[in-house]
């Protein structure tokens, strides 16, 4: 049996936080949690990196990685400084993307698109990613690219979780086709005003996402 890779795994810690299973506060024991998942502590170890990185858990000096939950202020923050981001990196990108990068833009939401058909959420998000990743790397500024990728990071367990909302990956494919549009047409508005609304989560978005983070706790 093969077995998990370090990101398989802290998928699957982030899906126990959502569940409930993990709780704000709870440590993260790298010895209980290999036994459980069958593999030595070095992929444990980097699972739990990635879940710090997050923001999902903190690490504390000489006594482990604990789960932590952001509190609705700070994630609404979060998402806000976020979605202007993606405006910044969408603006300069209309402006310097290649026709190299507008074709691996094509063909990623092609495999958006076959995940939608599908009905799998987590295959979308990993082509999602790509796509963003395309977007920061276009704008021809590294600074830019490398704060996108860190809050990017940051989010990654709550834009997950999002893509589970009814309509949601469907509304999402529609946004990025509009992106690419606007992206190959030269439109910097255009394209910002996309991305800063495919990101925001405001209003009943936001009352969305805090109902099911709720929700997985109870």
């Amino acid at each position: 049996m093969e077995k998990m890779r370090p990101n398989e795994i802290a998928d699957a810690l982030e899906e126990m936080v959502f569940t409930g299973e993990f709780n704000d506060g709870d440590r993260l024991d790298e010895i209980t949690l290999a036994a459980r998942f069958g593999v030595s502590r070095t992929p444990i170890r980097e699972a739990l990196q990635r879940l710090v990185v997050s923001g999902l858990a903190e690490q504390l000096p000489r006594r482990g990685v604990f789960i932590r939950q952001p509190g609705p202020v700070e994630l609404m923050q979060m998402f806000e400084t976020m979605a202007e981001i993606e405006a910044a990196c969408g603006r300069l990108a209309a402006m310097r993307i290649s026709d190299a990068a507008l074709d691996r833009l094509a063909q990623t939401n092609a495999l958006c698109q076959a995940a939608v058909t599908a009905g799998d959420a987590d295959g979308y998000y990993r082509e999602n990613q790509e796509f963003h990743h395309v977007i920061y790397h276009e704008t021809g500024n590294s600074f830019l690219e490398h704060e996108a990728l860190r809050l990017n990071r940051r989010l990654i367990p709550f834009r997950r979780v999002q893509l589970r909302w009814r309509g949601r990956m469907g509304q999402s494919m529609s946004e990025h086709e509009t992106i690419v549009e606007a992206l190959r047409d030269g439109n910097a508005v255009l394209a910002a005003d996309t991305l800063r609304a495919h990101v925001a989560v405001q209003g009943e978005k936001f009352h969305q996402l805090i109902a099911s983070l709720r929700m997985a706790a109870q």
